[in-house]
């Protein structure tokens, strides 16, 4: 089994390929011991053999002296190799979970091998096997099914004495401490133990209340620090204080949700019975945590427990949640339609136990899920942002609470893990609570994963997963501290796994026997945290039953004021915001109020100042000859103030905006050099990795510019943006697809906190969908963003004319926009628009891949320096190409890249009487400048839609009944029908072929025209 090593290799090369090669047969030993363990070679024995041996080299007689002999052998370069190296034991290849014919002295040993080494190597195989697999073996599981206490899983061999050949009588036997045998008990002046208190000490460090899995993690540093704080007497002991403390959180926690099971013992609440001491958990790393720096701490959560969060932890009022419950809250108070309370978010600033405030925030959440983890992560970072606090990532912390049956079974919780250590998307670790109620609605855990722990998923990421036992409140708590520790430390995830169960069935209505009978008379059995942690208190005499049951006492009676006092209560509408947005009007003042439209223009010498900039870069850079043209034509556009492209009036936007205070973050799948090759915003040095982006060295006092390739990730990526644009409305946030119908995967982020983020939870946001959208022959997965998805969740009434005055507030009442623009300047507009109003509104985005570099999508300059966006583009060849508006016959209204083919198209047949009309936002819907428009021809024949996606899909199913509805406003046309141009109807998105492609467009192009 051992690797032949060469009598010519020298000692010292030969105790490095032991060392850091792992080709001793020490390492061989490990591979027996846990067949199949990979846990036991990551942080392997040949850690604590280095550092004897660096120990050796500066006193001799600070290792054993059969270690002593063995150095002095290697050291001594006449003795071969093979000589001064002698076997240790070698195991039993026995199968795995027996234990006949385990290790033992007899069997193997080789001839004059030191006895006493033999007994120290087994023993530090022993002490390995309970960091690497203590867990299994740990009391974390309250109802004995799952983990640790459950009968029907055997004890992991390598855990009994008997697999080393030890039997009871060498319980007594006394071991020397040191590398690999408990080293932090020495400090105490120790110097031996006996193998029987050796194991007794592991069972209490790693089998208790609580288990921890770490040897997967890589690092020599992080593994130390863990042994450092789990590996000493006594890991934790409170003072009567410090419990007092413990106490009282619990008491709240557990007496909250008794309160709402005998006030509404009907209603659902998603209670956290049988998981109460979370809470209290939660309370112990917030305040850890700021007393380490944190200033902001942002919580992301699902339904089960959230109102005890919201209670307790943010500081939610009381008579507000039971306000809720009663449905006395007054509706005339609350515009939108709200959400179940169970859904709601919140910010706050409360105090903590070092005297600090933090500002706590809640993300408000759908029944989606996990939909929230990556929305948590971007609000995160925005903070980080905010407080130039990028580097050391210390004063803003992502709190994530999860079910495990989400946390093993949804896949955004792996794609927000992803950003970890991704430069533009870190946030400096993020603390993974578990809420192990061993159930998923009805599902048992076999049947929702494929691993042991819902939690194994973190392994990917070398995290520290801490399983605890919900029943013991005091290792709850120390688990949180170490957590926040943890994370002030290295600046990576930590999960914490909380093993309960759920008293009740997924909601408080629900019979949970129907499915799992034997799991609920267990439950039914089992004594509630406050009984279990009053009892151990009242025994060790730090309180007495009167002096806790006179605190019981009081909170209730807080808790029954609240409930008198909330039959009167008047919501504040700022307790559902997740950001406050100070100094910005919020969604209720804006409700009576008419905005004016804030112009967006900017001179000519800004914008050249700009071109210049972006068409330029520094010497000793070497840029790719193709892309040097393409730059030098850029800034030849603005400087003479023709012809600027897409990507130009792009980045024209964003200079502009970072100029006047703004910070611009784009993101998305390749959006540094752009999908198409289109915005090269990140110059590469051809002959280095240097990298140069222009748009950050505009001006020494301009706002930061953020442009970052992001993960393989959609869903996780769009909530990120989303989370980040909600932090300060002074941020422009693009999300770009690398094709529109990539959005497709992120569609639960779109639906429910884009479309109806606002309406549902007053969660403002600007955030921007970049949609790359288009027909042009390259098949069914990159033609189309789904434009029809979006628009059939636009909010405006088809059905009637807006008044005036809905008129002027189209934009304010909307729930986010869809523009499909057709020139550099209306994107540019667009862009701006975002930041000069006084509301925030998302925005979706289409653009075409073809109008990136056709000839019919430039503009002047002037048109970036005068007027605005353009809500519609008239005919701009009335009177040249065509005749004048009293000669068209016909009007043909469209949106999008549409128009050229039917440019073109009307030039082939030098047709003279046909007049476009664009559509550039298509929600809000232009209702009063289509009548306008249309009124202006007086002698129209045919009102056309033309669109080149099938009928099914497109616009036309949200324009159809809204032109009908102009029409009617309109002098002549009342009774005129717009006709429908396009694709038929298909169930894929596009034709798979270039010549299929061709024949359809053809089709409807000779449909419009009549020939």
């Amino acid at each position: 089994m051992l690797r032949t090593i060469s009598s010519k290799t020298s000692s010292r090369s030969f105790m490095k390929n032991v060392l850091l090669k792992r080709t001793s047969c020490l390492n061989t030993q490990k591979r027996c011991i846990v067949t199949g363990t990979d846990s036991f070679l990551s942080t392997s024995n040949a850690q604590y053999i280095d550092e004897m041996f660096e120990a050796w080299k500066q006193d001799p007689s600070s290792v054993h002296v059969s270690w002593n002999a063995y150095f002095n052998n290697l050291k001594n370069t006449g003795t071969p190799t093979s000589a001064a190296f002698q076997a240790p034991p070698i195991l039993i290849g026995t199968p795995q979970g027996t234990q006949s014919n385990p290790l033992g002295v007899g069997n193997a040993t080789s001839g004059g091998f030191d006895s006493n080494v033999n007994l120290h190597l087994k023993v530090q195989l022993l002490c390995r096997a309970y960091q690497v697999r203590g867990h299994l073996k740990a009391h974390i599981d309250p109802l004995k099914i799952s983990f640790g206490d459950d009968k029907t899983k055997p004890t992991p061999p390598e855990l009994t004495i008997e697999y080393y050949g030890f039997s009871k009588a060498d319980l007594d036997k006394e071991i020397t401490l040191g590398p690999g045998i408990l080293p932090r008990f020495a400090k105490d002046g120790r110097t031996t133990m006996t193998l029987g208190n050796i194991i007794k000490e592991l069972e209490a460090l790693y089998c208790k209340s609580y288990g921890i899995q770490y040897t997967h993690i890589p690092s020599k540093v992080k593994c130390e620090w863990l042994r450092d704080r789990i590996e000493i007497p006594n890991p934790y002991k409170y003072t009567i204080d410090q419990k007092r403390q413990i106490l009282d959180r619990l008491i709240w926690s557990t007496s909250f949700e008794s309160f709402l099971s005998t006030k509404f013992p009907n209603d659902k609440r998603f209670g956290l019975e049988g998981l109460e001491a979370v809470v209290p958990g939660i309370k112990t790393l917030i305040d850890r945590s700021v007393e380490l720096g944190v200033e902001d701490v942002v919580l992301g959560m699902a339904h089960r427990g959230r109102l005890n969060v919201l209670s307790n932890v943010v500081r939610k009022p009381n008579e507000s949640i039971f306000a809720e419950f009663k449905g006395s809250t007054n509706q005339d108070t609350i515009e939108g339609s709200g959400d179940v309370k169970y859904h709601l978010g919140m910010n706050y600033q409360r105090p903590t136990t070092s005297g600090k405030y933090v500002n706590l925030s809640l993300v408000a959440n759908p029944s989606h899920l996990e939909a929230q983890d990556p929305v948590v992560l971007g609000r995160t970072r925005a903070l980080l942002h905010d407080k130039k606090d990028l580097k050391e990532k210390s004063k803003a912390l992502g709190v994530l609470l999860h079910g495990d049956a989400a946390f093993a079974g949804q896949g955004v919780v792996y794609e927000t893990m992803g950003f970890l250590t991704l430069p533009e998307y870190s946030t400096g670790g993020t603390i993974h609570v578990i809420i192990n109620n061993q159930i998923g609605f009805t599902t048992d855990p076999r049947f929702s994963r494929s691993t042991p722990y819902p939690s194994d998923l973190a392994k990917a990421i070398d995290a520290p997963i801490f399983h605890c036992n919900a029943n013991d409140i005091e290792a709850v708590t120390y688990i949180f501290h170490l957590a926040a520790e943890w994370r002030a430390t290295f600046h990576t995830d930590a999960i914490i796994d909380i093993v309960g169960w759920r008293k009740h069935g997924h909601n408080e209505t629900d019979q949970p026997a129907f499915t799992q009978p034997l799991m609920y008379q267990k439950i039914a059995q089992q004594e509630n945290v406050i009984d279990t942690y009053t009892d151990k208190l009242i025994k060790e005499g730090s309180f007495t039953k009167k002096d806790i049951d006179e605190h019981k006492k009081w909170v209730w009676g807080l808790f029954e004021d609240s409930f008198e006092k909330a039959k009167d209560y008047v919501p504040n509408q700022r307790e559902w915001l997740t950001a406050a947005w100070e100094g910005f009007k919020s969604p209720k003042e804006l409700a009576t109020e008419i905005l004016p439209h804030e112009p967006t223009n900017v001179d000519e010498g800004t914008l050249k100042g700009i071109g210049k900039t972006i068409s330029s870069w520094p010497e000793n850079f070497e840029v790719h000859r193709n892309l040097k043209r393409i730059l030098n034509n850029r800034g030849k556009t603005i400087e003479t103030g023709e012809g600027i492209d897409w990507a130009t009036g792009e980045a024209l936007a964003y200079g502009t905006l970072m100029l006047e205070g703004n910070h611009v973050r784009v993101s998305g799948e390749d959006v540094e050099r752009g999908t198409f090759s289109q915005r090269h915003a990140v110059l590469h040095d051809q002959k280095s990795e240097a990298t140069y982006t222009p748009l950050k060295h505009l001006n020494p006092k301009q706002s930061d510019f953020t442009i970052s390739n992001s993960s393989l990730s959609e869903y996780g990526v769009m909530g990120f943006e989303y989370g980040y644009s909600l932090t300060s409305p002074e941020h422009l946030v693009v999300w770009e697809a690398q094709f529109g119908d990539f959005a497709n995967t992120a569609q639960v982020i779109i639906d429910q906190f884009i479309a109806g983020g606002e309406q549902k939870w007053k969660q403002r946001s600007g955030l921007v969908l970049s949609l790359p959208h288009g027909y042009d022959g390259q098949g069914p997965e990159h033609s189309s963003g789904r434009l029809e998805r979006f628009l059939q969740m636009a909010n405006e009434d088809p059905r009637y004319f807006p008044s005036d005055v809905k008129l002027q507030r189209q934009h304010q009442d909307c729930n986010f926009q869809v523009v499909y623009p057709t020139t550099p300047a209306n994107l540019f507009h667009i862009l701006r628009r975002q930041q000069h109003r006084q509301f925030r509104k998302p925005l979706a985005l289409f653009f075409s891949k073809q109008l990136l570099r056709h000839p019919l999508a430039r503009s002047s300059l002037s048109e970036f320096s005068e007027g605005g966006f353009q809500w519609i583009i008239e005919d701009v060849e009335h009177g040249k190409a065509i005749g004048t508006k009293e000669e068209t016959k016909k009007l043909v209204i469209l949106s999008g890249q549409v128009y050229t083919a039917l440019h073109k198209k009307r030039a082939d047949l030098g047709d003279k009487t046909t007049a476009f009309l664009k559509i550039e936002e298509l929600h809000p819907f232009p209702f009063a400048q289509l009548r306008d428009t249309i009124d202006s021809y007086p002698n129209l024949e045919e009102i056309v839609w033309c669109q080149e996606e099938p009928l099914n899909m497109g616009a036309w199913s949200y324009v159809s009944p809204r032109l009908q509805t102009t029409l009617k406003e309109t002098q002549k046309y009342k009774d005129h029908s717009v006709r429908y141009c396009g694709r038929n109807p298909s169930g894929a998105v596009a034709a798979g072929n270039k010549t299929l492609h061709t024949l359809e467009e053809n089709a409807f192009l000779k449909d419009v025209f009549g020939k």
